[in-house]
């Protein structure tokens, strides 16, 4: 049977050494070897191939990390880690990995890191109802009125938000679980209504729940936990982000 192969690109990006894009650039730029060759662009290869950038033998990675974290709020959910207080330097975690998704720097909760770049894809392909549950805190006192509408939808960025389940947990406080990705979209739907959101947490993506997670803390998702995911992903079909 022929050994499965993998795009070039794919295999330096598992590696951890970067992403498919740069590795991409990499390769244009002539500084891959794939057993001691000039890549090319789109080029496949086993796992015994040996590819080399700039002379340095990459390591095939194939044990991926799944981390489930608490974000603090004002970190900011980017891997530049030139920009001040980024998600990668707050973690501090040994190998590549980057954020599936994203949450807003005034947000906190459940985010989950990766170097699976094939994993990230799946979850934030908004086709697939993947359900992202929220506790948010408002200005001021919420009525009937305002989970009604919420729950049915509200027109924002051109479009009207799907329908999802909205539940009062308090004076100035409700859950909300989302099934749609917009920029921004708790704040921009509270503040269609009037309203602004003092605070939100993240407690929920998919089948995972932030439980007794402390703020700032990480830990490693569960072999049960990942199959969970691995089936809610696997018929995954096109893209948009949430948060």
């Amino acid at each position: 049977m022929e050994k499965e192969t993998v795009r070039l690109n794919k295999a330096i990006s598992e590696s951890g050494f970067c992403s498919r894009r740069e590795a991409d650039r990499l390769i244009e730029n002539g500084s891959v070897k794939v057993n001691n060759q000039p890549a090319t662009v789109g080029m496949q290869v086993r796992p015994e191939d040996v590819i080399e950038i700039n002379g340095n033998t990459i390591t095939r990675n194939t044990k991926f990390v799944y981390i489930a974290f608490n974000k603090p709020r004002g970190i900011i959910c980017t891997t530049d880690t030139e920009i001040e207080n980024n998600i990668i330097d707050c973690l501090n975690y040994p190998e590549r990995i980057f954020p599936i998704g994203r949450l807003d720097k005034d947000s906190e909760g459940l985010i989950f890191l990766t170097s699976d770049g094939n994993i990230v894809n799946k979850i934030l392909r908004a086709g697939n109802n993947h359900e992202k549950e929220y506790i948010v805190t408002t200005d001021k006192t919420i009525d009937d009125e305002f989970i009604h509408r919420m729950s049915e939808g509200i027109p924002i960025l051109d479009t009207i938000t799907k329908k999802c389940f909205v539940q009062r947990e308090g004076r100035n406080r409700f859950k909300i679980i989302l099934t749609q990705g917009l920029n921004r979209q708790i704040r921009r739907m509270c503040a269609y209504l009037d309203y602004e959101v003092v605070a939100l947490k993240r407690i929920r993506i998919m089948n995972i729940s932030l439980g007794n997670l402390k703020s700032g803390e990480w830990r490693r998702l569960s072999e049960t936990e990942m199959n969970g995911i691995f089936e809610l992903v696997k018929d995954s079909i096109k893209t948009e982000d949430a948060s």
